[in-house]
């Protein structure tokens, strides 16, 4: 059966998401822009292929251009030549969304630079999925990517969000995840909470909840295979000194409102904005 429907797509670059595991997570929209870009281009020609044979979409005499990091820069002039002659492209990902920890950067600003239009198809993405189902604060996220293949310096990037209040969210190798249990055991301590997200919506799809320490056990000497997603809660707010905050908010109500105080001092301390934006509401309304 065809999903897609014939469209006539107006010349630029579409960059279309594509799924994590389950074929059947791809849109739509996106089927429809690659059953009718002039262009397509992928990360993985041959990843491409598969998708679209399994949509039943053909693709008949259109070009189908390998992109990634290792040819960017021959691959780049060639798409780019194509946009220029008033043609549409489609670039897609291996697997989840481009740019998204995944190749498209550069090519995104050589576009934007000829003014040509940018579309972005969205769907799969590894790391909203792993937040999704992970069981941790989501008001709040920093995403770092994929971690250092050195030992120092994944502990090094450890160090530097240990006290970052949002949940932490990490792409890592599945041979190299005992090591980085451990390592984030002894950074943030084995009380913190964290999740071990591997081979999200496919079909041997294993999620691990638990503390640092007790995940730390689990996988160790274990061998795993797969794509993992590791997320580790944010710092609580135990040692946070609201004396001193509220001092500040004070300070800052003498010359500013409560939502630009509010703002300021959650910056300053890096807390919760809508935190402070209630403490500055009692303050004033107390008549301070």
């Amino acid at each position: 059966m065809v999903n897609y429907k014939s469209i006539k797509l107006s010349p630029g670059l579409y960059f279309v998401s594509t799924p994590i595991g389950s074929a059947r997570d791809i849109t739509l929209r996106a089927l429809d822009i690659l059953a009718n870009a002039d262009v397509l281009a992928a990360e993985d020609t041959r990843t491409l292929k598969k998708l679209l044979e399994i949509h039943g979409i053909h693709l008949k005499n259109r070009s189908l251009i390998s992109y990634h990091d290792h040819n960017g820069s021959k691959a780049r002039p060639k798409l780019l030549a194509y946009l220029k002659n008033g043609k549409s492209v489609a670039y897609a990902s291996e697997a989840g969304t481009p740019l998204i920890a995944d190749p498209g950067f550069s090519l995104l600003n050589e576009v934007l630079s000829m003014e040509n239009d940018v579309t972005s198809a969205p769907g799969p993405c590894a790391l909203i999925a792993a937040l999704t189902v992970a069981g941790l604060p989501t008001d709040r996220f920093y995403f770092e990517g994929f971690l250092p293949n050195n030992k120092s310096q994944r502990e090094l990037k450890f160090r530097g969000l240990k006290s970052h209040l949002g949940t932490l969210i990490f792409y890592e190798s599945a041979i190299r995840l005992n090591d980085t249990l451990v390592i984030a055991k002894e950074v943030f301590g084995g009380d913190r909470q964290g999740v071990v997200c591997r081979e999200l919506t496919k079909k041997f799809e294993d999620i691990q909840r638990g503390r640092l320490k007790e995940l730390s056990e689990i996988y160790f000497d274990k061998n795993i295979k797969g794509e993992v997603v590791l997320l580790v809660a944010g710092a609580g707010n135990t040692d946070i000194d609201w004396s001193e905050i509220e001092q500040h908010v004070r300070d800052a109500l003498k010359t500013m409102s409560v939502k630009d105080s509010a703002e300021a001092v959650a910056i300053a301390f890096n807390v919760p904005r809508r935190d402070i934006y209630q403490l500055a509401l009692q303050i004033k309304s107390g008549g301070d």
